[in-house]
C-alpha cells in the first residue's frame, strides 16, 4: 500500500496561511480609503475611482521589490520595516507622474511560512500604505518548499494610482533655468545593497542594523501637498542608477541637469561606504541616491514656495541642488 503523503507533509500548510490572512484582516482593513470596495480573501480587489474625486482620471501603475535589502533583514532577523520599503519603491515611482496612490498589492513567497516573519512584514506593508494614503487591496502569500533556503522569502509589490489628464507631470514644459529641488532620503533606501554586502562584514551590518535597515521615505503626502501649491514640471525617483541615471529619464533631449555637490548634507551611511570601499564619486553617484531620494523640477519661485511648504507641514529640509541648462540630455555633477 502506497504511503499517504499530504500537501502539508510535502511542505505546504494551507491552513496556516489562511489563518494568518484571516488574523490580519482587521489590520489590513485599517488602510481603507475612499474608493476601496473589495476585501482581502476574494479572487480580486475592487476600487471605485469615482469616489476618489477624479474628473478625467488616467491610471498609473508600478511594480517593484526591495532587492537584496531583504538579505539584510533576513541576516539580522529584523523584518518590521522591509514592508515599508516595498510600498515606497512602488508608490514613489508613480508619484513622478503626479499620480495619487490609490491601492497596493503585495506578493510574499517563501519556502516555509513563518507566522512571526510574515506578520512583521505585513505590519510594515500596512504602515507603508498608511503613509502613502492608499489601501492594501489584496495580495498573495505563497509557500513553495525547495524554492528558497531556510529563513528566506521574497517580496514584490504593485501600486496603482490616478491623475487627472490635465494634471499629468510629463516634463513637457521644462526649460533652461528651472531648478532641481532635492527631497532628502533616509539613507540607502532600497538600492545598492549588493555592494553594501560586499563592502561591510556581517558583524558590522548587524552592529549598525538600524542604519542599514532604515526604511525608504514615502513621498506621497509631501508631493500631493505640493501639487496644490506649486507647479511641478518633472519628478525623478532616485533609485538604481542613482542621480546620474534617473534624472535624465524626465529630461528632453536638449536639456541637461547640473547638480552641485555640497548643496545638501550627506548622510552618515554614504560616508561610511565611501571610506570602506574607497570608491570615487562617479561610482557612488551612480550606485546610491547619496542623500537625495526624489528630485522635483520647478521654477525658482515655485521651488522657494515648495521648500516652505515641506518645512512647515512635514519638517522636511528640501534643498535646491542644481538647475537645468541647455545641452545634451544627461547629468553633470560639479
Amino acid at each position: 500500500m502506497a504511503k499517504k503523503i499530504t500537501y502539508k507533509k510535502a511542505g505546504v500548510d494551507i491552513d496556516k496561511a489562511e489563518s494568518l490572512i484571516k488574523g490580519a484582516k482587521k489590520m489590513i482593513a485599517s488602510t481603507n480609503v475612499k474608493g476601496s470596495v473589495g476585501t482581502i480573501g476574494g479572487f480580486g480587489g475592487f476600487f471605485d475611482p469615482r469616489k476618489a474625486g477624479f474628473k478625467d482620471p488616467l491610471f498609473v501603475s508600478g511594480t517593484d521589490g526591495v532587492g537584496t535589502k531583504l538579505k539584510i533583514a533576513q541576516m539580522t532577523g529584523r523584518h518590521g520595516t522591509i514592508g515599508i520599503d516595498l510600498v515606497a519603491m512602488c508608490v514613489n515611482d508613480i508619484l513622478c507622474s503626479g499620480a495619487k496612490p490609490l491601492f497596493f498589492l503585495d506578493y510574499y513567497a517563501t519556502g516555509k511560512l513563518s507566522a512571526k516573519e510574515w506578520n512583521s512584514v505585513m505590519k510594515g506593508i500596512v504602515k507603508g500604505c498608511r503613509q502613502a494614503g492608499c489601501v492594501l487591496l489584496g495580495g498573495e502569500t505563497a509557500e513553495m518548499p525547495g524554492m528558497y533556503g531556510k529563513g528566506e522569502y521574497d517580496l514584490a509589490g504593485f501600486a496603482v494610482g490616478a491623475v487627472d489628464r490635465k494634471k499629468v507631470i510629463d516634463g513637457s514644459k521644462l526649460k533652461a533655468g528651472d531648478v532641481l529641488l532635492g527631497l532628502p532620503s533616509s539613507g540607502f533606501h532600497s538600492n545598492g545593497y549588493s555592494l553594501v554586502r560586499k563592502v561591510f562584514s556581517r558583524a558590522k551590518i548587524k552592529k549598525h542594523h538600524k542604519l542599514f535597515l532604515k526604511p525608504t521615505v514615502i513621498y506621497a503626502k509631501p508631493v500631493m501637498a505640493l501639487l496644490d501649491k506649486v507647479r511641478i514640471k518633472a519628478a525623478a525617483h532616485i533609485t538604481g542608477g542613482g542621480i546620474y541615471d534617473n534624472i535624465p529619464r524626465v529630461l528632453p533631449a536638449n536639456l541637461k541637469a547640473v547638480v552641485k555637490k555640497g548643496s545638501w548634507s550627506l548622510p552618515k551611511v554614504f560616508r561610511m561606504v565611501k571610506e570602506e570601499a574607497g570608491l570615487k564619486d562617479p561610482e557612488l553617484y551612480r550606485t546610491f541616491n547619496m542623500g537625495i531620494g526624489m528630485v522635483l523640477v520647478l521654477s525658482g519661485k515655485d521651488a522657494e514656495r515648495a521648500q516652505k511648504v515641506l518645512a512647515e507641514k512635514f519638517k522636511m529640509k528640501a534643498r535646491v541642488i542644481g538647475e537645468l541648462v541647455k545641452g545634451k540630455r544627461g547629468v553633470e555633477i560639479i
